[in-house]
Parts: structure tokens; C-alpha cells; sequence
């Protein structure tokens, strides 16, 4: 048995005279000796944007007895390098914990990507009292939420790549804590110049969280395992928005709207020390970093390292990968700039409800800020109803992957949910558009929001999962790209919703919107039936042509090169 390399220049898995190396070291349990089946998506968690195509990725999958696997010849030509792997059992392995623990871990993350989104909302029921108070325009106080969003597309371009060289926890700390900083001057602002300078520092600082959380649950989580997980995960940055105004309305009639920065404050310094405190290192690759540093320190022998220690990408080479790739992916794929589209789309939807409601309930029908936000809750349950069917779509998922034995399933597969869930978004704004006359009772506009919320997490996670399918070892670059453009386009569209709805009408600003949506549906049908023709032809995307071999997955050639 040879140990899977993703180079023909890792002959460092074979020994010198030819022969194969000693495997009875590979646990039973090892991904290689795994019986074929369908592989449920591409592995987007291991480093392969930070280090060469010539690195042995299964240092980071195989569990071996003596946790070591034969890496590369060492400069002498006579001996090899020793890849540190996780050994069965292995205590330190993040995949190995308890349930109770991995669970605790989870809901902690989980809750950072709720405070987080909660943060970006909760101070939209009261932009007219920041208006007075600094004596401006409404369309530049909506500005605190603009740069904010923007914030968000920004970071994770910085972000993502450091949790790949320095790991999660790091990231997580000292993101959180410049983000926590910078809430102070925000409520304690005395002109709108410190209040945007702190929002836009703290839509960057809080973008990491947001960034890392998914790769955190697939350090935790073995594949089978993850469809609970991400679900809670999932729904967070869509429940946070749609409970923000609901909390926010309340505190600003009661206190006033600095105290929506305190309210900020409060939870995100508490899961700061929550995180800083009780939430170890889960990224493999630093573990074993670790380990490996600690071996050449005890035992006096150097040749204990990692596939970081050998083959690191050059530095400019990984800034290609990092800011250039994403570009590349969103405008020189069909696919991605679609889907990207698409999720802008829902993105800018989600955020022009925080300024649509207060129209609608406080403008046409004399609600208060908190009772209009207690119409924000039909749109939350929608979200975690959407959230608790996950687990279902993903039962049937792997129902109608099972011929695939050994192979990655047609990515257009991901797609059956997205067809399905597409038709409520459109279904929800008709509602709302058509029963938002001031004449009219409440209750038509706010049950709208239920089948908005319902149909967002099974177009995100679908889009998601098509996504990493379909582009494998690029997938980071082209969720990146996805990430940046919808930021970008949430945070412009609050600065024009009041115009819009001013121009149309509540009516037919929302039928415009619902119009919109009514056209993304034809998206996943469009790349259902020609999705993986486009794919063959894609210079970026895995076309399924290759030969896989169990878990081991296809990849083009010359990888590295953007």
C-alpha cells in the first residue's frame, strides 16, 4: 500500500530501492484503507492554497500507529524528513474529543456567528436618532450599517489566509478583541466621524469570525457527521439580522441609541473570554505544528516537521492565490459569478428588509421601533425551520449519491434544494409587496417574512455545497469571491431603499424585488441542465473526467498557478 500523494514528485512515500514503505503503521481506521464510497464533498478544510502541489496532503488525513508518515528526502540524500501525523485515539486530534465537548465548541462558534450578525442589525432602529443627534441626512447615518457590511467582504480576504498559516485561535482572539475595542468610541462618539471609523474597523475584526467558523465545525466534525452542526452554524448569520432589530427596537425606545453599542459590547466581550478562555486550537495543521516543534525540542532530531516547515508556497504566490483568484473565479466563471449574483441577491434583500420594515410598519402603519421589530420574528422562525430540515436534505443527499462509489458525486446534485427552496423568496415579497397598504392589518406583511427566511438557508447551503463541488481545491477562492460581492452589494442597497420605496411605492418597490428574485430562480435550472457541459469547458472547474480512487479526489493540473 502506498500512501496517496497529490504529487508524482512525493516519491518520498516510496523508499529509495523502489520498494513501498512499512504500512503497518496506517491504522485501520486510516481514510486510506476507508471501503469505497461516495465521497460527500471535497476536503476544502486542508491547506492547499498555502502549500505547494508537491506536499503530501495525507499527513493531515492518515492516522498512523507511531504518528509519523515518510516525507521527502533530507538535503544528505540518504535520509527522510518524518511527517508528523495524529495517531488513532490521538487525544490531541480536535476529531477525537467527545461529543459533549465538540458540541460545546460548536455552540459556542456558533453563538460568535449570532452576535456577530446581530451586531450588523441591531442599531437599524434608531438611524434617525444617530440623523438628529449629529445633525446629518438619514442616507449618511445609514452609512454606520454600510461600512459595517462592507467590512464583512473585506476581511475575510485577509482573514481566511492567516487561519491557514496561524490557525484558528489566534484569528478568533485577536480579531474579537480589536473588535470589542472598537465598539467603545462607537457609543461613546461624539461627532459621526468616529462613530463610521469604528463601525468600518469593526466590520473588518468581525468579519473573521464569520470567515473561520465553517472551517472550525470541519475541524471538529467528520463529514458524516457535520449535517447537525452546520445547520446551527448556517442559520446564525441569518437569525442574528432578524433578532437584531427585534432588540434593538426595544432598547432604543427605552435608552436611546448609544445603548445599542453597549448592548454590542456586552456580548461581544463576553464571547470574547468565552472563546479566549475555553476554546482551544482546532486547525490540525498548527497542532501538528506544534507537535512536530515540540519532537525536534525533546528529542534533538531534526527531522520531525510538518508539510508547512517544507513546502510553503512563496509569499507571492500565496497573495495570487489569496486576492487574485477570487477575482478571477468571479468574472471568468459562469458559475461563480451566477451564483455570486444570486447570493447578492438574497444578501441585499435580507438587508433592505431593515430598512423596508420600518417603512412599511412605522411610516404607513404608526408602530413604534419595538413593535416594529417584533415583526422581524416570522422572518427568524423561517430561517430556523429552514435550519432543522437540513439534516433531512442532507439524509437525501447521500440516498441519491449511493451509485457514486468512490467518486464525487455530480456537483449539480448540491442543486435539489436550491430548485426547490428558490420559489419562496419571490412567493414571501408578493405577500409582503400586496399587503403592505397602511390600510390594510398587519398580520399580511409580517407572515410574509416566513417564507423569505424559510428559503434562505437551503439556497445558502446549496450554493455553498455546489460551489466547493465543483471547484475542489479553488472552492476557498470561489466562496471568497462569493462572500466580497454579496458584502459589497448588502451594504449599498440600504443606502437606497428609502429612495426606492419612496419613487414606487411600498407596493411596487417590493413587487420589484420579488421580480428580481422571480429571475434567480432560473439559476439552479439553468446550471442543472447545462452545469456540467459548462463545467467540462471551465479552465477552473472539475469537470469529472478524472479516475478517483475512494476518498482520494481528482485534481487538474498545475494547481498553484492563478
Amino acid at each position: 500500500m502506498v500512501v496517496h500523494s497529490r504529487s508524482t514528485n512525493m516519491a518520498s512515500t516510496t523508499e529509495p530501492n523502489g520498494g513501498k514503505p512499512d504500512d503497518s503503521s496506517l491504522s485501520r481506521t486510516s481514510t486510506i484503507e476507508a471501503p469505497l464510497e461516495p465521497t460527500m464533498s471535497y476536503d476544502i478544510n486542508l491547506p492547499n492554497r498555502t502549500l505547494t502541489n508537491a506536499a503530501n496532503l495525507d499527513e493531515y488525513i492518515v492516522e498512523t500507529r507511531d504518528g509519523q508518515i515518510p516525507g521527502p528526502l533530507e538535503p544528505d540524500g540518504q535520509h527522510r524528513y518524518r511527517l508528523v501525523t495524529f495517531q488513532p485515539n490521538d487525544p490531541e486530534n480536535p476529531k477525537n474529543w467527545s461529543k459533549a465537548y465538540k458540541w460545546y465548541i460548536t455552540m459556542v462558534v456558533a453563538a460568535t456567528c449570532f452576535v456577530v450578525a446581530f451586531a450588523s442589525s441591531v442599531i437599524t432602529p434608531d438611524i434617525e436618532g444617530v440623523a438628529d443627534e449629529f445633525h446629518t441626512s438619514q442616507e449618511v447615518a445609514l452609512l454606520s450599517i454600510t461600512l459595517f457590511v462592507v467590512g464583512f467582504g473585506v476581511g475575510p480576504l485577509v482573514f481566511a489566509p492567516l487561519s491557514e498559516v496561524y490557525g484558528r485561535k489566534v484569528i478568533y482572539v485577536w480579531t474579537l478583541l480589536v473588535a470589542v475595542a472598537f465598539v467603545i468610541p462607537c457609543a461613546l462618539a461624539k461627532n459621526l466621524a468616529t462613530l463610521l471609523v469604528g463601525r468600518a474597523i469593526d466590520g473588518i475584526a468581525f468579519s473573521a469570525p464569520i470567515t473561520i467558523i465553517g472551517g472550525t465545525l470541519a475541524d471538529l466534525w467528520r463529514a458524516e457527521e457535520r449535517g447537525i452542526p452546520m445547520a446551527a452554524f448556517s442559520a446564525a448569520p441569518f437569525v442574528g439580522p432578524a433578532i437584531g432589530p427585534l432588540a434593538g427596537g426595544f432598547l432604543s425606545d427605552a435608552l436611546g441609541w448609544r445603548w445599542l453599542y453597549w448592548l454590542t459590547l456586552i456580548l461581544s466581550g463576553i464571547i470574547w473570554a468565552v472563546i479566549t478562555f475555553t476554546v482551544p486550537e482546532t486547525y490540525a495543521p498548527t497542532i501538528l505544528a506544534k507537535r512536530a516543534a515540540k519532537m525536534r525540542k525533546e528529542t534533538g532530531e531534526q527531522d520531525w516537521v510538518t508539510e508547512q516547515d517544507l513546502d510553503m508556497r512563496p509569499l507571492g504566490e500565496r497573495m495570487r492565490i489569496f486576492l487574485i483568484m477570487p477575482l478571477k473565479l468571479l468574472f471568468g466563471e459562469l458559475i461563480v459569478f451566477l451564483i455570486s449574483l444570486y447570493m447578492s441577491v438574497l444578501y441585499g434583500l435580507l438587508y433592505m428588509f431593515f430598512i423596508a420594515y420600518p417603512i412599511v410598519f412605522e411610516g404607513g402603519k404608526g408602530f413604534s421601533s419595538s413593535s416594529a421589530g417584533l415583526t422581524f420574528i416570522p422572518l427568524a422562525i423561517g430561517v430556523v425551520a429552514s435550519a432543522a430540515c437540513a439534516p433531512f436534505v442532507n439524509k437525501h443527499y447521500v440516498k441519491i449519491i449511493k451509485p457514486y462509489a468512490g467518486q464525487l458525486p455530480p456537483a449539480e446534485l448540491r442543486l435539489i434544494p436550491m430548485m426547490f427552496a428558490c420559489w419562496f423568496i419571490p412567493i414571501g415579497m408578493i405577500v409582503f409587496a400586496w399587503t403592505s397598504f397602511p390600510r390594510l392589518i398587519w398580520v399580511g406583511p409580517t407572515l410574509a417574512g416566513f417564507p423569505v427566511g424559510f428559503g434562505f438557508i437551503f439556497i445558502y447551503n446549496s450554493a455553498n455545497n455546489y460551489l466547493v463541488d465543483t471547484y475542489q481545491d479553488r472552492a476557498a477562492s470561489a466562496l471568497a469571491a462569493k462572500t466580497f460581492i454579496r458584502s459589497i452589494w448588502g451594504a449599498s442597497v440600504v443606502l437606497f431603499t428609502t429612495q426606492m420605496y419612496d419613487r414606487l411605492g411600498y407596493e411596487w418597490a417590493s413587487t420589484l424585488l420579488a421580480g428580481i428574485s422571480l429571475l434567480c430562480c432560473a439559476i439552479p435550472f439553468l446550471f442543472w441542465k447545462y452545469g456540467e457541459r459548462i463545467r467540462k469547458h471551465s479552465k477552473y472547474a472539475y469537470a469529472g473526467d478524472d479516475e478517483t480512487n475512494g476518498a482520494v479526489l481528482p485534481e487538474k493540473t498545475n494547481t498553484s498557478r492563478v
